[in-house]
């Protein structure tokens, strides 16, 4: 087991209500880890250098799970562009400073397969960051994910020690998702759509885009066992940043005719081409992550019929 990592250690997650915080909280809590430190918005504005600092000195955790963020889709990208990148720079800024000074062990950046080329040889390989431009729609995400990632790579090599690990996963989803149509990611978005259709009798839902572009998807209980194998490793010779993805992606069209079965909606599906469809394929080579033996355990299928069980139980449905 890597220094820094056992049972014993007091971890925080932060962003512990959120889709990938809330995985790491079951996943850790069925392993027995029984030292998790959590905060919610209120009680702790990751924004905020002193408040975070202080929360730091206060604690003493020995790893950081950093899963707070803003996060959202093309519409809200869009959008917002300024809050994207002020408030991811922010906390990770602000986070990883933190974690440095008060001598956290091990700590966990999340990037996002956005940071990618918009043009790039499929399966993208951790190699392939910044040798073009990302994807035009979610460029002030990107650039602050690339950031954070870079941040850590930086400390890493400045202080001789692997101790920042930033990730790439593919299209998280699972339970605690957002699923507003217009601010969640596509596979939750499309759960609520055809959801709403199948619930009216729609005999028609137009969907955006031309349902080409092919995308990859990693069960957010999958990615938290990936994590917990790279943080119960010696990774002193393992090369950052780490891809995770389940190796295989399907069209949006593929997908959402799959996410119809599931639901039980039987009307038809129809595409407004007039809408942006993002980056055309994002497939990522995960060699480093399988190579040291992590494969996901959750097929599409199920991982949406618990997406959807989770959606059904929320005040969404």
């Amino acid at each position: 087991m890597a220094q820094g990592f056992s049972k014993q250690s007091r971890i925080f997650v932060a962003g512990h209500r959120g889709m990938i915080g809330s995985a790491f909280v079951r996943h850790f809590n069925s392993a027995g880890f029984d030292q998790l430190i959590t905060r919610d918005h209120q009680a702790l504005e990751l924004t905020d250098k002193q408040a975070v600092a202080a929360f730091f000195a206060e604690q003493r955790p020995d790893v950081v799970i950093l899963a707070a963020g803003k996060v959202g889709g093309i519409v809200e990208n869009q959008s917002y562009p300024a809050d994207f990148i002020t408030r991811n720079l922010e906390i990770q800024t602000n986070v990883i400073h933190s974690a440095h000074r008060f001598g956290v062990q091990r700590l966990l950046l999340f990037g996002s397969s956005c940071m990618y080329p918009r043009e790039c040889p499929q399966p993208m390989a951790e190699s392939a960051l910044l040798t073009g431009k990302p994807e035009v729609t979610s460029m002030a995400y990107a650039m602050a994910k690339l950031a954070g990632v870079q941040m850590c790579l930086a400390y890493n090599q400045q202080y001789g020690e692997q101790r920042f690990i930033p990730v790439i996963p593919n299209s998280v989803y699972g339970p605690n998702d957002n699923f507003d149509p217009r601010s969640g990611h596509v596979l939750s978005a499309l759960i609520n759509r055809l959801h709403t259709a199948q619930r009216a009798g729609d005999a028609l839902t137009t969907l955006w885009g031309s349902g080409t572009p092919r995308r990859e998807f990693v069960y957010a209980d999958d990615l938290a066992a990936a994590c917990h194998l790279l943080l119960a490793t010696d990774l002193s010779t393992v090369e950052l940043p780490i891809n995770i993805g389940c190796g295989y992606d399907l069209s949006i069209r593929e997908l959402a005719q799959l996410i119809a079965s599931v639901i039980g909606y039987q009307g038809d599906i129809g595409w407004d081409t007039s809408k942006p469809d993002g980056t055309l394929r994002k497939l990522l080579d995960s060699s480093r992550i399988n190579a040291l033996g992590w494969r996901p355990a959750t097929a599409l299928e199920a991982g949406i019929r618990h997406t959807y069980a989770s959606f059904l139980e929320s005040s969404h449905a």
